[in-house]
C-alpha cells in the first residue's frame, strides 16, 4: 500500500498506487450530465457549493462541489505508475522561449481516491521536497508538521498549479476525466501564442477489458479556426484498461493564437472480442489568464 500526506493529515492514495504528499487543496464544481445509458459530467465554476440543474438537448445537468489535492509522488512507486511522473509542466521565463520545464513527481488526486492511513516511519515518502516541506515531530499525532518552506511554496506557485476546472464523461463504463491548465503566452513573430496543458485520465469502471486504439480531437480557437487531430493511441501508447489495471493517465499540450478556445473529441476503444466503440472526451474550455494573475513560473528552490 502507498501513502500520501496532506499537511498534518496522513492519507493513503489507492487508484494509481503511488505515495504522495499533498501540497494544495482545490475545490471544484462538477455538473453531472445524464443521457440514456451514458453518464457524463463537466465542470462549471470553482469554489462554490450551490447545486444547479438545467436541461439541454434532453440532458440533465446537476452541479456539485468536489475536492482535489495536489500531491508529490513517492519515487519508489514511479516505475509502477501508469502515468507520466513529469506530467506537470510550465513555460520558462525567457521571453520568446517555447521551452517546457517539468515538475518531477507531481500529480492531482480526487478526494474519492484517498483512504485514511497512518504511519510511524520518520521518512515514509521518498521525494526530494519531502524533508524541505515537512518536519518529523514524533510526539505529535500525526507526527509531521508543515515547514514555512511549504507555506511559501504554496503561496508563490498557487496561481500556476491550482486546478479550477475538472470535466468527466462516461461511455460504456469507460470514464474520461480532463483537467486543463493555462500555462502562459509567448510572443511569436509579433503575435501572441497561448499555451495550455491538459491532463487526461481513462478509467475502466466495468468488467470487460478494453484497449485504446485511436484518438480524435477537435480544437476550436476564438480566432475562428477549427483543427482536427487524429492518430494512433496517446503519447506513444495504446493502453489496456482491465480490472487489474483499470486506469491510465497522461498529459499533453495545446497552443492557440487566441486567448481562448475549446477542445473535445473521442477515444476509439476495442474490447477483447474485437468490438469497437467511441468513448467521448468531455468538451472543455481553454481560458487564458492575465499576466498579473500569473506573474512568474513556478520555482522549486528553498
Amino acid at each position: 500500500m502507498s501513502t500520501s500526506i496532506f499537511l498534518n493529515k496522513i492519507l493513503q492514495r489507492s487508484l494509481l498506487k503511488n505515495a504522495s504528499i499533498t501540497l494544495i487543496e482545490s475545490k471544484v464544481k462538477f455538473a453531472t450530465r445524464e443521457a440514456g445509458d451514458n453518464q457524463s459530467s463537466t465542470n462549471t465554476s470553482p469554489s462554490t457549493s450551490s447545486a444547479s440543474t438545467t436541461s439541454s438537448e434532453d440532458k440533465e445537468v446537476k452541479g456539485r462541489s468536489h475536492t482535489f489535492y495536489q500531491v508529490l509522488i513517492d519515487s519508489r512507486d514511479c516505475p509502477f505508475i501508469r502515468a507520466q511522473t513529469e506530467a506537470v509542466t510550465f513555460l520558462g521565463n525567457q521571453e520568446g522561449s517555447r521551452s517546457l520545464y517539468a515538475i518531477p513527481g507531481l500529480d492531482y488526486v480526487s478526494h474519492d481516491d484517498i483512504l485514511p492511513y497512518s504511519t510511524k516511519e520518520k521518512n515514509p515518502l521518498h521525494h526530494e521536497l519531502f524533508d524541505k516541506f515537512l518536519t518529523h515531530v514524533p510526539t505529535q499525532d500525526p507526527p509531521y508538521v508543515a515547514q514555512d518552506t511549504l507555506k511559501a511554496w504554496q503561496k508563490k506557485n498557487h496561481p500556476w498549479l491550482e486546478l479550477s476546472d475538472v470535466h468527466k464523461e462516461t461511455t460504456d463504463n469507460v470514464r474520461i476525466t480532463v483537467i486543463p491548465f493555462y500555462m502562459g503566452s509567448r510572443d511569436n513573430q509579433n503575435s501572441l501564442v497561448y499555451w495550455w496543458r491538459y491532463c487526461i485520465r481513462m478509467e475502466n469502471l466495468g468488467t470487460k477489458t478494453v484497449q485504446l486504439r485511436e484518438r480524435h480531437w477537435r480544437i476550436f480557437s476564438l480566432s475562428g479556426t477549427l483543427e482536427t487531430v487524429r492518430g494512433r493511441g496517446v503519447v506513444g501508447h495504446e493502453p489496456i484498461l482491465s480490472q487489474s489495471t483499470p486506469a491510465f493517465q497522461y498529459s499533453s499540450h495545446v497552443s492557440l493564437q487566441a486567448p481562448s478556445g475549446h477542445m473535445w473529441g473521442t477515444f476509439r476503444m476495442e474490447r477483447e472480442d474485437g468490438y469497437t466503440f467511441d468513448c467521448r472526451i468531455p468538451p472543455f474550455s481553454l481560458e487564458s489568464k492575465t499576466d498579473e494573475e500569473n506573474p512568474n513560473p513556478p520555482t522549486f528552490g528553498t
